[in-house]
């Protein structure tokens, strides 16, 4: 992979955050998750999506969160 994960382009779906290469929101993904479907079958519904987009995406998601607690418990401690 080279390196890019996630395109936003107003060009391309209204500027929706998509898996690089593709027009799949990474919305979808959550979506998927949060309904308890396993990124397998993300990855059957939309085969332009690599394994390692995902697996970037969700490790990009985890760094934001922990990121995101700690600015917050700064402002609330």
């Amino acid at each position: 992979m080279d390196g890019k994960v996630i395109n936003i382009d107003p060009d391309i779906l209204g500027g929706t955050p998509v898996f690089f290469g593709t027009r799949v929101p990474i919305k979808n993904l959550f979506d998927y998750l949060e309904t308890g479907d396993s990124i397998e079958v993300f990855l059957e519904d939309f085969d332009g999506v690599s394994k390692e987009q995902v697996v970037k995406v969700l490790e990009m998601s985890q760094k934001l969160i922990n990121s995101s607690s700690n600015i917050l418990n700064e402002n609330f401690a």
